[in-house]
């Protein structure tokens, strides 16, 4: 039986009581909520895939409290400092290579030299971060390939009777996952997120370098992925008849679904995986759902990038 812990200061004693006791807590971040393990736990992190069925060669991303907590895990560069400075805590991870001392169980890292690891700025996930004291392994808390879960509803419908605990943190601010950057040999996009493209290019004042899609080096790489049962058709002006429609900006959505009728990028990121629930619903077994076209700027390549996975040929 999964529990649900309030956002209380007894709730956080019980959750990270339950971390330390090897067991799994679905805990709320400002991008998705992430389903929470002792990092350095070897049964723990094997929980973690258990729960979820994920493959092993994907690996987690590592949540700590500060950039601190994150040095002693992983050797920075100076552009990844210049990042951390400016946009943690936040939506961002950054893979850096393993420190020869960091306690990590080797499970984390899927095999691969490198760690992802990123500050969270949801006030619940701190809290917790710091009531536990250790780094927390977190992918986002759904079977894996499914859509992830942006309010504790969605984490009881993927994961009920699997995982110990939810931790009560409402619906996520940010509603799609972190943006990640590597830094082998050069900054470069592994998966575009919370945090826009443009912004990062900004702060580093040079173009982030693409990413081989074929080597998988970060979590979210796998071509399906936060896939729906529903079969999925992208840029669609119009729906067939046989459809659910999401809609984008002036066009209308079914049944209310319109990720941003003001076509709000930001508005449509936090609504994106929570229609897609709603849509996969309303569309049944064997159904089909049609997405209205999303600009491919800002937030817009992160949505699209989580759609084209979502729509992706499934193994």
């Amino acid at each position: 039986m999964t529990q649900l812990i309030a956002p209380t200061d007894e709730g956080l004693a019980e959750a990270a009581r339950i971390l330390r006791a090897g067991k799994l807590v679905a805990m709320p971040t400002e991008t998705v909520y992430g389903l929470a393990g002792d990092a350095r736990n070897d049964r723990a992190v094997a929980s973690i895939f258990e729960a979820k069925g994920r493959p092993s060669f994907n690996p987690l991303i590592v949540h700590v409290p500060d950039r601190e907590a994150a040095e002693k895990l992983v050797s920075f560069t100076d552009d990844a400092r210049r990042l951390a400075s400016a946009f943690w805590p936040g939506p961002l991870t950054l893979v850096l290579p393993v420190r020869y001392d960091a306690v990590l169980s080797p499970l984390v890292t899927a095999g691969l030299p490198t760690a992802a690891v990123r500050v969270p700025a949801h006030p619940l996930a701190q809290k917790l971060l710091h009531a536990f004291g250790g780094p927390i392994a977190a992918p986002s808390a759904n079977p894996s390939g499914r859509v992830s879960p942006t309010r504790p509803e969605h984490v009881l419908a993927g994961l009920g009777g699997r995982i110990e605990a939810i931790l009560d943190g409402g619906t996520c601010a940010v509603g799609i996952e972190s943006t990640i950057v590597g830094f082998d040999p050069v900054p470069t996009l592994l998966r575009p997120g919370g945090v826009p493209q443009e912004a990062l290019e900004a702060c580093l004042g040079t173009v982030l370098a693409a990413h081989d899609a074929a080597d998988i080096t970060a979590p979210g790489q796998l071509m399906s992925h936060y896939a729906p049962r529903a079969s999925i058709r992208l840029s669609a002006d119009t729906p067939f008849a046989d459809e659910v429609y999401i809609g984008f900006g002036s066009s209308a959505g079914q049944d209310g679904l319109n990720l941003s009728p003001t076509a709000d990028l930001v508005e449509a990121a936090a609504n994106l995986f929570h229609f897609l629930r709603a849509a996969d619903e309303l569309a049944g077994t064997g159904g089909k759902i049609a997405v209205a076209p999303v600009p491919e700027k800002g937030l817009g390549r992160a949505i699209n990038d989580r759609l084209r996975r979502a729509a992706a040929p499934r193994s």
